[in-house]
């Protein structure tokens, strides 16, 4: 815009100066040749009344007094044509004038003029010839510079002129251009009213705002969405991802980002190089919806892709990721659990099948039936044992029982479980031992009932004789209470105290036959403690000891 306001004056400005020069020019030689006209006129009249006023005989001599004075050139004809003076040149040299135009009008009409230019010296003469009294003829000749003449004469000063004109009408024009630009360079786009400029531009302000404030409220109504969706999406667990239809990813959430840790705002190869998460994105942008199952960082997820179809060409595409872990977990835990039931079951009913059918076909000797009968009873008692623990088990992966949660003394718990193991302590040669003040607990006192009397029937099963336990309550800095189970027994290698709360799980299986153990105690315990938000940990060193330590919540009073 500046460019082309200065081109205009500029453009103007010159355009001005050359009319101005053109027309200056033409008029000074117009009042030139006009004034240079009736100049030779008055002067025909003078000397016509002075011609009157002398004899005949003096007006040779009044002609040459007059042509020596002027500065025009007089020529004095004869009726006939006949030159009788010249002050410029010789009279009986020149030849007849009566043909010349103002010479031949002024012997008919009394008076003439004419006009011949010279194209080699750029100059015009001008002639006026008058008829005088005795019918000879004046004729009065004066030379002036042509148009061009006098356009050749001011030619150098013309261009002076001309360049300083537009120097100056280039200074000018920049200077105008500037302060016609600068209140547009200046306006507040932003606050459009509160400019002070020209008047013109109101309407174009007042649209502007109207502009502004529509911007304003569509971006504000942008940016709460926006806002909305990226609270309710930070809040997912899932992850969630959405790409344009290039595959540029548009928005991530949290939880997205965590599990693909890669570079949003980027390509989609950016996020992630995994090859399912690639598989599903790039048929998503095909147009086609693919789930595919990925592992990351120890954990597994569902991969769910979709596309979004729309008008132009190509598609978007959303990405659903779900963490499917403990799921999968679970699976497999429920697979390997029916696989082990099915094991720890068909052992018991086998043998009591066995036997019951030696002794129904008559096969065993009288002696031997009380010794059969007695190995059918403990066979039974140990498969009722074992589904009394699968039912404790199923009980305690329900959620239900929290709401059956009340205050439990675990001090008077404690001291009931092992006064109910005393005697198979007594029978061991173990010596059980509590200590600790009174805690209570906010729980189902069935269950935390059983993970005590597992924690402590494991720590006499697998002790020493002459061996201890330790039973002890006491409250943490942290205002937490921890309930430890010690013992002085055979102790656990480190390679199994990862597993030992699995189920079905048995570091020595011959010493879990020798004490009736189902391998399911401690992953009652452990299902226990989940049950109470409570936090579950075990040492050992073999030979010396393990000691199992259960962290509860504080009980919350109003």
């Amino acid at each position: 815009m500046t460019k082309r306001v200065f081109q205009s004056i500029f453009l103007c400005a010159a355009v001005t100066l050359i009319l101005t020069a053109v027309f200056t020019t033409l008029f000074q030689y117009r009042t030139a040749r006009e004034n240079l006209q009736t100049q030779i006129e008055e002067e025909a009249t003078y000397i016509s009344e002075a011609f009157d006023t002398v004899e005949s005989g003096a007006r040779a001599s009044l002609f040459d007094r007059i042509g020596k004075i002027s500065q025009n050139r007089i020529t004095w004809i004869s009726e006939n044509g006949e030159v009788l003076y010249d002050n410029r040149a010789d009279a009986d040299n020149m030849d007849n004038h009566l043909s010349r135009p103002e010479v031949s009008e002024a012997a008919s009409d009394g008076a003439g003029e004419s006009e011949r230019d010279s194209a080699t010296r750029k100059t015009e003469t001008l002639y006026y010839a008058l008829r005088l009294s005795d019918g000879s003829l004046l004729r009065i000749a004066a030379e002036s510079a042509s148009l061009w003449g006098v356009l050749a004469s001011t030619y150098s000063p013309l261009l002076l002129i001309a360049a300083v004109v537009l120097l100056l009408a280039g200074f000018i024009a920049f200077v105008l251009t500037r302060a016609i630009v600068r209140p547009f360079n200046t306006l507040d786009l932003k606050h459009p009213l509160e400019n002070k400029t020209y008047d013109e531009l109101s309407p174009l302000l007042r649209r502007l705002d109207k502009q502004n404030q529509e911007s304003h409220e569509q971006v504000r109504l942008l940016t709460a969405r926006q806002e909305e969706f990226d609270l309710i999406t930070s809040g997912m667990q899932e992850g969630l991802v959405i790409f344009s239809k290039d595959g540029t990813v548009l928005s991530a959430n949290a939880a997205a980002r965590a599990i693909l840790s890669g570079e949003t705002g980027g390509s989609y190869l950016q996020l992630c190089r995994e090859k399912h998460y690639l598989s599903v994105v790039e048929s998503a942008l095909a147009g086609k919806a693919k789930t595919k199952k990925m592992k990351q960082g120890g954990r597994v997820y569902t991969l769910t892709a979709t596309p979004v179809q729309n008008s132009l060409a190509g598609n978007a595409a959303v990405l659903f990721i779900v963490d499917i872990t403990d799921s999968e977990l679970s699976e497999k835990m429920r697979r390997e659990f029916s696989a082990n039931v099915s094991h720890e079951l068909k052992t018991p009913l086998t043998s009591i099948l066995g036997y019951a059918e030696i002794i129904g076909n008559g096969l065993a000797e009288e002696s031997d039936i009380p010794k059969f009968a007695d190995r059918i009873h403990k066979e039974a008692a140990r498969l009722l044992t074992l589904i009394e623990d699968i039912i404790k088990l199923s009980q305690l992966d329900e959620d239900e029982l929290r709401a059956e949660f009340v205050p439990v003394k675990l001090s008077e718990l404690c001291q009931s479980v092992l006064q109910e193991l005393s005697q198979k302590a007594e029978k061991a040669g173990v010596t059980l031992h509590f200590s600790g003040d009174e805690q209570t607990v906010s729980g189902f006192e069935p269950s935390l009932y059983e993970m005590i009397y597992n924690l402590c029937d494991n720590a006499i099963a697998y002790n020493k004789p002459g061996g201890r336990v330790n039973v002890s309550l006491e409250k943490t800095p942290e205002n937490k209470i921890r309930l430890s189970v010690r013992d002085t027994g055979i102790g656990i290698a480190e390679e199994h105290l990862g597993r030992v709360f699995e189920r079905f799980y048995r570091v020595d299986k011959s010493h879990s036959k020798e004490t009736g153990g189902t391998g399911l105690g401690l992953s009652i315990v452990k299902h226990a403690a989940l049950m109470h938000d409570a936090e579950l940990s075990i040492e050992s060193t073999p030979q010396v000891g393990t000691t199992v330590q259960i962290l509860f919540k504080p009980l919350k009073t109003n």
